[in-house]
């Protein structure tokens, strides 16, 4: 998929259970890669394949991304380039975690962590701990951890212009945002953290209002003054004594 993606197992597991893991992380590259030829998207912005030839799979992405879309106000938007191509990249990454996360859930898996690029889906507990800590690397300091958080079952993803430059646009304006240094969702969901978090980033200063009203999601923004700003339940973990 184009990034390192770790695998955090506390159960035991069989070997099989890892191989068809990335077996199907394989399979989602090669049918939503933008930069593959032969990918059902590359196929798709060709003209060569219609959305109702699609793989289910794509259609399923492509109807969430359309959705994401009206939920933000057009600051997701997987075809912001050209109505006549599409790139779910943004969604894809956490979505393919929640399926390949739902697939060790079926191999009887209840502790675990899948880290795909920076953005988590945690589940149980890092045993023998009680959860998961997870640090937020600082956007300007990569190598200070602005925040720490500790939880059993969440999804937690990440957007800023501190790890791939500034891939994050305005879909309005066409130009970076700027008000933000990044922006964490947390909630139950990846593929709709990442959307989100997405969208918070690419909204700039007016990110954090719009946070504050996604439930059950919560949100961690950075701000370039160094300060910070965080939704009520943002699960920040406990100062250690």
């Amino acid at each position: 998929m184009g990034m390192p993606i770790v695998v955090d197992l506390r159960d035991a597991s069989a070997a099989e259970t890892l191989e068809r893991l990335f077996a199907w992380f394989r399979e989602v590259d090669e049918r939503f890669s933008t930069y593959k030829p032969g990918s059902e998207i590359s196929r798709l912005n060709r003209g060569e394949l219609a959305v109702a030839e699609c793989h289910a799979d794509v259609r399923a992405v492509l109807a969430r991304c359309d959705e994401l879309r009206e939920e933000t106000g057009g600051f997701f938007d997987a075809r912001y380039a050209s109505l006549l191509q599409v790139d779910p990249s943004g969604l894809v990454k956490g979505w393919a975690v929640d399926r390949g996360g739902e697939l060790l859930e079926r191999d009887g898996i209840r502790n675990y962590s899948i880290n795909a690029g920076g953005d988590i889906r945690m589940r149980g507990a890092a045993l023998p701990e009680r959860a998961w800590r997870t640090g937020i690397q600082h956007p300007e300091h990569p190598e200070l951890v602005a925040a720490v958080v500790e939880a059993t079952d969440l999804a937690l993803a990440t957007s800023g212009a501190y790890v791939r430059g500034e891939h994050i646009v305005d879909p309005h304006s066409g130009r970076p945002p700027s008000g933000l240094l990044s922006v964490t969702i947390a909630g139950p969901d990846l593929a709709t953290a990442d959307a989100y978090a997405t969208a918070a980033f690419a909204m700039g200063e007016r990110g954090p209002a719009w946070t504050a009203t996604l439930r059950p999601y919560e949100a961690l923004s950075l701000m370039p003054d160094g300060t910070s700003l965080s939704t009520a339940g943002f699960p920040h973990a406990p100062a250690e004594a």
